[in-house]
C-alpha cells in the first residue's frame, strides 16, 4: 500500500542508490537534461526515466521542456521539506 504522506513519498524516493545519484547531481547543477544522468548512473535511459518519473511524483525534481530536451531540476520547496523532515527528528536519537 502506497502511503499519501509527502514526507515518506519524499524518502523512500531518496531511499533508492540510483534516485539518490540523480538528486546529488542536480544538487550540484542548476539544470540537467535528463540524457545526462546516464554519466552518474549505470543504468539504461529508460530506467532513468522511471527514476525520474518516481522524483517527479514525490515532489524532490521538476521538469521543464526546452527544444527536444526535458530539463530536470530540484524542487523550489525540496530544502524547505527535507529540512523540515531533518528538524523534526532532532530530538529523536541523542549522539555523544
Amino acid at each position: 500500500m502506497r502511503s499519501a504522506d509527502p514526507d515518506v513519498m519524499l524518502l523512500s524516493a531518496l531511499a533508492d542508490p540510483v534516485r539518490l545519484s540523480i538528486v546529488r547531481q542536480l544538487a550540484t547543477a542548476d539544470d540537467v537534461c535528463a540524457c545526462d544522468f546516464t554519466e552518474c548512473c549505470d543504468v539504461s535511459q529508460p530506467t532513468i526515466s522511471h527514476h525520474l518519473k518516481v522524483l517527479r511524483e514525490a515532489g524532490v525534481v521538476v521538469s521543464e521542456r526546452q527544444g527536444t530536451n526535458i530539463v530536470y531540476s530540484l524542487s523550489p520547496d525540496f530544502s524547505r521539506r527535507w529540512s523540515g523532515i531533518g528538524a523534526s527528528l532532532t530530538n529523536l536519537v541523542q549522539i555523544a
